[in-house]
């Protein structure tokens, strides 16, 4: 699927990935969210923390750049060939968290992001080099990559999990 160039797809693609997720996601209890697919340490659980984090790492490097303070992308002390590690850590806290907590701050996570998008214009979201933090990227980008693109990993990886546990 190719990444949306404009504030209204971005919209249309927030919706219709997190719709899909949150139809999946209903079908989740506090057990199943403790699964994890044969070969993947990830639960559930890990899943979603993982992609409620990213969402909040998102605002803070919008936040940091706006206020002209250093922008660590992805993580301080992190680079992007080491997102291995670093995700570990939120996968094993989220596997230590009641299953309801994560579903509010996903939920939270997501209706604060597409507050964010909606409120931009569409400067803001897709003219190249308006941040630098943001590389070849446009802010619009980076906002997919933090919220659709991760709904629509989530929501594969979790239906497989789902298909393997039958």
């Amino acid at each position: 699927m190719p990444a949306a160039t404009n504030k209204t797809d971005l919209l249309a693609v927030f919706d219709k990935e997190l719709a899909k997720l949150r139809k999946t996601l209903d079908g989740v209890d506090e057990a199943k969210a403790s699964l994890s697919a044969p070969d993947d340490d990830a639960t559930i659980k890990g899943v979603i923390a993982h992609r409620t984090h990213w969402m909040g790492m998102f605002h803070g490097w919008y936040e940091n750049g706006v206020a002209g303070r250093e922008v660590h992308v992805p993580a301080k002390g992190y680079k992007w060939n080491q997102l291995k590690e670093y995700n570990a850590r939120l996968y094993a806290k989220g596997n230590q968290t009641p299953w309801s907590v994560l579903l509010a701050g996903f939920e939270t996570a997501c209706d604060k992001l597409r507050q964010f998008i909606a409120a931009q214009d569409e400067d803001t979201l897709y003219t190249s080099g308006a941040h630098a933090w943001t590389g070849k990227w446009t802010l619009g980008r980076y906002a997919e990559a933090s919220g659709p693109s991760h709904f629509r990993s989530a929501n594969t990886y979790i239906r497989k999990v789902l298909r393997n546990a039958k």
